[in-house]
């Protein structure tokens, strides 16, 4: 059973820095997709960054430059370095994981890709 489970949540001023991360549990093959998603209250879900079971990654346009994902796969472990915060950028974050890496490609960024979801970490960045 993959399991997924985020920390590094928190509350910061805009401008600064948190790290997100994302332990998966259950599976230790290659063929897996990971992303990050966010979502603000009463808004969709929305894809932040994520990577193909290679080496494809895509990066949302309102973080890109800001944000970066990478990835550990001796730790089984997900990242989401964020830099340079925003008030807009407050949301609940979401990591996401598929084993259907057949289906990743032009898909990264879409919820209905994915089949496992950790439990939400929360940022909160104030003015």
């Amino acid at each position: 059973q993959v399991q997924l489970v985020e920390s590094g949540g928190g509350s910061v001023q805009a401008g600064g820095s948190l790290r997100l991360s994302c332990v998966l549990s259950g599976y230790t093959g290659n063929d897996i997709c990971m992303g990050w998603f966010r979502q603000h209250p009463g808004q969709e879900r929305e894809g932040v960054a994520a990577f193909s079971a290679g080496t494809d990654t895509s990066v949302s346009e309102s973080v890109k430059g800001r944000f970066r994902i990478s990835r550990d796969k001796a730790k089984n472990t997900l990242y989401l370095e964020m830099n340079s915060l925003k008030p807009e950028d407050t949301a609940m974050y979401y990591c996401a994981a598929t084993l259907l890496s057949d289906l990743c490609p032009g898909r990264l960024m879409r919820t209905e890709l994915y089949n496992y979801w950790g439990q939400g970490t929360q940022v909160t960045v104030s003015s």
